[in-house]
């Protein structure tokens, strides 16, 4: 395939993502502009399991790896030698999955001789925001809400954050996983409680909201996710029906009004007129719902990402990578997969 047509000032990164069970790679120009975005998901496999398995996801990676970023170079019409920098996800996430990455990260920058840009996941979650809404730039509020973080932020510049808030236990996602379980959904639980919550009430039970009296930002979910076990355990024991999409609809509105409530707050306490939500939960239904509506009512404005740039991709790493890239940042050979990486950590 022959060069691609680009400017003198044009900036186009291979981007790869590997830190759970999607194998992703995206060729992104100038930051904000998708040329690809090819993920190949493991869910279909996990499922069997009940949840992702950290060995069967690194060797599903390995074997899918190379396909996928020769996709991804194919639908943009584009060659490595075209690239300026391969940024790639070195943490947070799962240590065999992200050195599957990292390593392929390295060998192409290696033997093309590009800048390597190493990107923090939960970075790559906020920047999806900036693909479909152009006119975003910091500083806004973002919260971050999926499998395994839940986040509320203050990004101040590209790359730069102030956590106003974080989970003290269970992320939201993890807990709309282990009621899917309880309730008999399966694996991915946060989608199929979404769908279920539809057919429910969403007040027939009134399951607890965690709030932490010393930190009014910071969030707890293992509180209601206990309720809910309670409920089923209750209702086995005492032969009453249990009504799996009330619970659904309950327990939903339950984590939604909290994460809405947090937000909000932290909009008013720091002046804030622009709201972003990212990461997978941020694809869900009654959230999205609900802090439109609370943002609306309080004069905010509110961003989102389109489903498939919440759950994981490389599209946002390439976003991210690219602002990382601008400020000068490149990392070495020995950069290496930091499976509990902190948000703000280089």
């Amino acid at each position: 395939m022959k060069k691609m047509d680009k400017n003198i000032d044009d900036v186009v990164i291979l981007a790869i993502e590997s830190s759970c069970d999607e194998t992703a790679a995206a060729v992104v120009k100038n930051g904000r502009q998708i040329l690809s975005n090819v993920i190949s998901s493991q869910i279909e496999l996990h499922k069997l399991y009940g949840g992702v398995v950290p060995e069967i996801a690194s060797r599903k990676h390995i074997e899918k790896i190379n396909q996928v970023i020769e996709e991804a170079l194919e639908q943009a019409g584009a060659v490595l030698d075209d690239m300026d920098a391969v940024g790639v996800t070195y943490g947070p996430g799962l240590v065999g999955a992200l050195l599957v990455g990292v390593a392929e990260a390295k060998a192409i920058s290696y033997a093309k001789k590009l800048p390597l840009v190493g990107v923090h996941h939960i970075e790559g979650h906020i920047s999806a925001n900036y693909i479909e809404h152009p006119e975003l730039e910091p500083p806004f509020l973002c919260l971050v809400v999926s499998g395994g973080h839940t986040h509320l932020v203050i990004v101040k510049e590209y790359g730069e954050f102030q956590i106003l808030g974080r989970t003290r236990d269970d992320a939201a996602g993890e807990a709309f996983d282990k009621v899917a379980r309880a309730i008999g959904l399966g694996y991915p639980g946060g989608p199929k409680i979404d769908k279920l919550s539809l057919e429910g009430n969403p007040y027939a039970i009134d399951f607890p909201k965690g709030k932490i009296e010393d930190a009014p930002y910071d969030f707890s979910f293992s509180g209601v996710k206990s309720a809910v076990l309670n409920h089923l355990n209750r209702c086995r024991m005492q032969g009453e029906e249990i009504v799996a999409a009330d619970i659904a609809a309950s327990f939903q509105r339950s984590v939604v009004e909290v994460l809405v409530e947090h937000a909000i707050s932290a909009a008013k306490d720091y002046h804030m007129d622009k709201l972003a939500i990212a990461g997978g939960v941020a694809s869900n239904g009654a959230l999205r719902r609900g802090m439109e509506k609370a943002c609306q009512e309080n004069g905010i404005h509110f961003y989102y990402p389109s489903p498939i740039l919440c759950t994981d991709n490389a599209a946002m790493i390439g976003t991210a990578a690219y602002y990382e890239y601008k400020k000068g940042t490149r990392h070495g050979w020995d950069l290496n997969a930091v499976p509990n990486l902190k948000l703000g950590e280089r």
